[in-house]
């Protein structure tokens, strides 16, 4: 993905994003972010993007309580698993700023890291990709050597992303059209509705 695509995937995200669950399989790290503003709603499912990270991959959380990385707990260490949901409203997304980053350590008192990586420093990141994720209880940052987006129903690339971008913009004004009929709590809240003045 370009960096234009890789902005848009924080704009989708940032407005209503939730994270919702993190899976851990061996090499491979999948984050999955429902509510994101992509495509067109279907009748019982969540908008879902999945990031997944592999090749050296590792996940590093900052927080200031344990209970909140309470889902690290169950992370099976001898195979290299962990499937959990969690729920975390997400306040801003990043990827590869090593600037952003340096306000993790100050931000947040205390560090855990799970890598595939034997001599994993969150200090010397030398991964081709990561995405730094925070919340209002957390912060991460979780990187490998590939990283690929998906959705329910495929993988994106650039021109994927865009057309998808695309559809839920035009779900959002035409909800607006209706929206005396039904409510949308994502269109509803939306920063567009209540612009900065």
């Amino acid at each position: 993905m370009n960096a234009r695509s890789l902005k848009l995937i924080r704009d989708v995200v940032v407005n209503s994003g939730k994270w919702t669950s993190i899976e851990i399989a061996q090499d491979s790290i999948y984050i999955e972010f429902k509510d994101v503003e992509l495509g067109v709603p279907k009748d019982s499912e969540d908008f879902s993007l999945t990031v997944r990270f592999a090749d050296d991959s590792f996940i590093a959380v900052f927080y200031n309580n344990i209970w909140d990385i309470e889902f690290l707990a169950k992370y099976n260490f001898k195979s290299q698993l962990l499937s959990e949901e969690v729920s975390f409203n997400i306040k801003d997304i990043k990827f590869v700023d090593f600037e952003y980053l340096n306000t993790f350590f100050y931000n947040y008192k205390k560090q855990k890291s799970i890598s595939v990586i034997e001599d994993f420093d969150i200090h010397n990141i030398r991964n081709d990709f990561f995405m730094l994720v925070e919340t209002d209880e957390l912060a991460f940052v979780v990187g490998g050597n590939q990283m690929d987006f998906f959705t329910n129903y495929e993988r994106l690339d650039d021109s994927s992303l865009r057309e998808l971008s695309n559809q839920w913009m035009l779900y959002f004004l035409k909800y607006h059209l209706k929206r005396n009929i039904i409510k949308d709590p994502m269109c509803e809240n939306h920063p567009l509705m209540y612009p900065k003045k």
